[in-house]
């Protein structure tokens, strides 16, 4: 069953799901700068909106 049937929100949600993973993982030095701040873009998206 999907979660949305949008391509952006797929996106959103795999970028998110990355980096929350790999920060579980304690692999910080395997994000870039550009994880991070696309993260917290898209963890703002949610919020706001």
């Amino acid at each position: 069953m999907p979660l949305a049937y949008s391509i952006a929100e797929g996106i959103t949600l795999g970028v998110l799901s990355y980096v929350i993973i790999n920060m579980i993982a304690g692999k910080f030095k395997k994000l870039t700068v550009g994880m991070y701040i696309l993260a917290i873009l898209f963890i703002l998206k949610y919020i706001f909106i």
